[in-house]
């Protein structure tokens, strides 16, 4: 029997999953992880004037227990659910809006994979580009389709701080007319979407002292790519 969450992701797009973490779980993240990029010496954070971070890539190898708690029971039962048993790991990100250094990020669909070597000869993959030393290429319509991002809310976030919006339906290629909707959450919700969503964010207000840290971890149903690429990292 599919679930209610299969059903509005297959049908949205995306669904928010209420209570994954406990407070006290979120605030050991934070305190590791912020530890981890402050000792950072590879380049995988990326910082703005007053040496502020604003974000990091390579996440596993930065801070490594990234690579296993992702597996809470509500998060890896929805996982399983969209994705199948063998479902993967595949690339973490983080992201902050600190307070007077906001960003914001115009309306897109998240569609760069993370490979060991991106510049074999192939009509599916395109574009390859090099982040933080990295290999990535965009990746086909077809692998996009069989994946999912879970995006862990480190902080409450409000309209104070720069909130996502996403186009219900999008990933399907319809509705890009629809009316956006704000997603709000708590600290310890995780909203799970599909990468081809499309979504945007807009700068946290003037006077906020809120962040809006976010580990942004990508999943895929399969370990095995064609054209002989091969993912950068695929954690079971």
């Amino acid at each position: 029997m599919v679930s209610p969450i299969a059903n509005q992701i297959d049908t949205d797009g995306f669904a928010v999953l209420e209570s994954v973490y406990a407070q006290d779980q979120v605030t050991e993240i934070l305190e590791q992880l912020e530890g981890a990029i402050a000792a950072d010496q590879a380049g995988s954070a990326l910082r703005v004037g007053g040496g502020l971070v604003y974000a990091a890539r390579n996440i596993p190898a930065l801070w490594p227990p990234v690579k296993e708690i992702w597996k809470q029971p509500q998060l890896l039962s929805a996982i399983h659910e969209l994705l199948g048993p063998n479902a993967g790991l595949v690339r973490v990100l983080y992201f902050d809006k600190p307070p007077g250094r906001s960003w914001a990020l115009p309306w897109h669909k998240d569609m760069a994979i993370a490979v060991r070597d991106n510049r074999l000869p192939s009509s599916r993959f395109k574009r390859p580009t090099t982040k933080s030393g990295v290999p990535h290429v965009e990746a086909p319509q077809e692998l996009l389709d069989n994946m999912l991002t879970a995006r862990i809310h480190l902080d409450d976030v409000t309209d104070e701080n720069g909130p996502l919006q996403v186009i219900p339906g999008s990933h399907r290629g319809q509705g890009e007319t629809r009316q956006p909707q704000t997603i709000l959450a708590r600290a310890g919700n995780v909203l799970i979407m599909r990468p081809l969503l499309s979504h945007c964010s807009g700068g946290s207000l003037p006077h906020t002292n809120r962040h809006r840290r976010i580990l942004h971890l990508e999943f895929a149903g399969t370990a095995v790519l064609p054209d002989g690429y091969a993912w950068h990292d695929f954690l079971r």
